[in-house]
């Protein structure tokens, strides 16, 4: 490979509506470590990353040696044709693969059959997981030796926190009980949260979910929505007995975060279907014990270095969520192990795998 190799990223993820959701976390992490590694890898001294809001507005595009998408929506029509090397990262078809629960209509089938066969046409997709490798392979037909699995890892800013007045603060700032169940994210489906509700309900135990979607007004009822409308009204119910059983946060920063998971008891991924599961392994960056669901990527992505469940059984979301609050040496336990483990994963590594991927298209490009 002679000459520079200019590569266009899609950002459109850091800006748009995502900003604060996995996608937009992703992209921004993967574009800065990118750029760290080309400016100090002399293996890389001949890329050019360049950071494009919108690739699809972009006339200029074919003039850029291979351009990478970082996400892909299998219902918007966010993939453009190309003529050069095309990279796009598939995170995960949880909707595909559970059509039942997230039905998208005439127009959604149709964007879907266009995205799909447009996808086809990219020489590799990136993903998060194993897992999610082989769902995307059975769902397109991908030729699987074209997708690569690349792990995705917790900021740097999610670590153990020794200042107490920092925990004391936050926990004030947020209303938080002495001891939490905590769970980060959206409310789909997909995420199990009505049964980590009712396992903390029953067991007496305080939950607390952030996320911005647990906050939001004037949700449409449509069956996307479902879980989140019920979580909803569920802590309304809750409000009229005065009890802090539920804690509905609504969007948290990061500087915040770290800290809630240091605050937290256990952190809990109830998932019966996940592409990577991020919040995961935040919590064990932070030293906070997990409890996992045994479906998708989280068995792969946590590794025994928590207390496993079966995410379809109350029984044993209770049994493990109750072991881990009543047995302080498992808590130990189970938050050295995680923060150890935590450690193998870095951006450092995610952007050094992502630049083999593009090396293999230039070169395949290039002969």
């Amino acid at each position: 490979m002679t000459g520079i190799k200019k590569i266009a990223i899609d950002i459109s993820p850091t800006i748009d509506g995502n900003a604060k959701r996995g996608v937009g976390f992703y992209t921004q992490n993967l574009v800065e470590s990118l750029q760290k590694e080309v400016k100090s890898n002399p293996k890389y001294n001949n890329y050019q990353i360049s950071l494009i809001e919108n690739l699809s507005a972009d006339r200029q595009i074919e003039n850029y040696s291979l351009v990478h998408y970082p996400y892909f929506d299998p219902f918007k029509l966010t993939l453009p044709p190309h003529k050069i090397p095309t990279i796009v990262t598939v995170h995960d078809l949880i909707p595909r693969q559970f059509k039942t629960h997230y039905p998208v209509g005439i127009k959604g089938e149709i964007n879907w059959l266009i995205q799909k066969n447009r996808l086809k046409k990219a020489d590799y997709i990136i993903t998060d997981s194993h897992t999610s490798k082989y769902i995307i392979a059975d769902i397109t037909k991908h030729p699987v030796d074209k997708i690569y699995t690349i792990y995705l890892a917790a900021s740097s800013v999610f670590k153990p926190i020794g200042d107490k007045k920092i925990l004391k603060n936050i926990k004030k700032k947020y209303k938080l009980p002495d001891k939490f169940v905590l769970y980060v994210g959206d409310i789909n489906w997909n995420k199990n949260i009505p049964r980590l509700v009712n396992a903390c309900l029953d067991l007496k135990y305080p939950l607390v979910i952030v996320g911005s979607a647990v906050i939001k007004k004037n949700v449409e009822n449509h069956p996307w929505n479902k879980d989140l409308l019920w979580l909803q009204q569920r802590s309304r119910e809750l409000e009229n007995y005065s009890t802090r059983a539920l804690t509905l946060t609504g969007f948290v920063p990061d500087s915040d975060l770290v800290s809630i998971y240091n605050l937290a008891t256990l952190y809990c991924q109830p998932s019966i279907a996940e592409g990577f599961g991020l919040p995961v392994l935040e919590a064990m960056a932070c030293g906070c014990p997990v409890c996992y669901s045994l479906k998708s990527s989280l068995e792969e992505i946590v590794n025994y270095n928590g207390h496993p469940f079966n995410p379809t059984s109350p029984l044993s979301i209770k049994n493990a969520i109750k072991n881990i609050w009543t047995n302080p040496i498992l808590q130990d336990t189970l938050s050295q192990k995680g923060l150890k483990y935590s450690q193998t994963f870095s951006w450092h590594q995610t952007a050094l795998q992502t630049l083999a991927v593009y090396q293999m298209a230039l070169i395949n490009e290039d002969q």
